[in-house]
């Protein structure tokens, strides 16, 4: 699919999720995917703020992706970190050049093939809920329009969580934040159960719960919990094309 219309594309599943009944954390992990897909980036996740104002770690691209996001809520530093306290963006920083800003995550990054990070507040008036991570494995600047875009659609994923129920009622939007969390541990473990039951990697587990929900029009955090309650096997899940 042409860049272009993937994007637009996009744009309208996020705006499908303005429903009464959706799940944060399909919406966030179709945006970490297709910025991927679409623009100029290699790996893409999203931290977001709990209740208490404390980021955790919500979807990604891959497993190494999470397993670096998750590193730098541990030590309290990097891009996502700074961008969601600034509530600022953090746009075509090489890694190599970062000058200490980051001394225990920077070494991380560059380990994991790493050389330049972008960081977009997920932020509607004044009010940051998080933050997204797009991170280049090729040194130089990514292009005008892919950061717009990349803003774009963090934002209109911003405005589907905000907008649920079309209520910015804070106690309906920390119920709804908290519900996503709780949802991320329920998936963790169900994708260790996918791996040790068809002895695959955490990615292709992930993907296989992806593929299934998309298949069936089930949500996402819904057939996780159907694998951890061992209502759903993980051996019945659909296989990746």
């Amino acid at each position: 699919m042409p860049r272009e219309s993937l994007i637009i594309s996009t744009l309208v599943e996020l705006a499908d999720n303005l429903v009464d009944h959706f799940d944060v954390i399909d919406i966030l992990t179709l945006l970490s995917d297709r910025c991927v897909e679409a623009l100029d980036v290699d790996a893409a996740g999203v931290l977001l703020a709990s209740p208490g104002g404390e980021l955790q770690f919500v979807a990604s691209s891959s497993e190494s992706m999470r397993v670096l996001e998750l590193f730098q809520i541990q030590a309290n530093e990097g891009p996502c970190v700074d961008c969601y306290r600034s509530g600022t963006p953090i746009v075509n920083l090489s890694l190599s050049e970062s000058n200490g800003r980051w001394p225990l995550f920077t070494p991380r990054a560059l380990e994991q093939g790493f050389r330049s990070v972008h960081s977009l507040p997920l932020r509607l008036r004044g009010r940051t809920i998080g933050a997204l991570n797009l991170f280049r494995t090729l040194q130089g600047p990514m292009g005008d329009d892919d950061v717009a875009a990349a803003q774009g659609l963090a934002d209109v994923a911003t405005i589907a969580i905000l907008q649920h129920r079309a209520s910015f009622d804070a106690n309906a939007l920390n119920e709804q934040l908290d519900n996503a969390l709780t949802s991320r541990v329920v998936i963790e473990q169900a994708k260790g159960i996918i791996t040790e039951s068809t002895h695959c990697g955490m990615d292709q587990a992930f993907g296989r719960l992806r593929a299934h929900s998309r298949n069936h029009n089930e949500g996402l955090t819904g057939v996780a919990s159907a694998i951890v309650a061992g209502t759903l096997s993980a051996n019945d899940l659909d296989k990746l094309k």
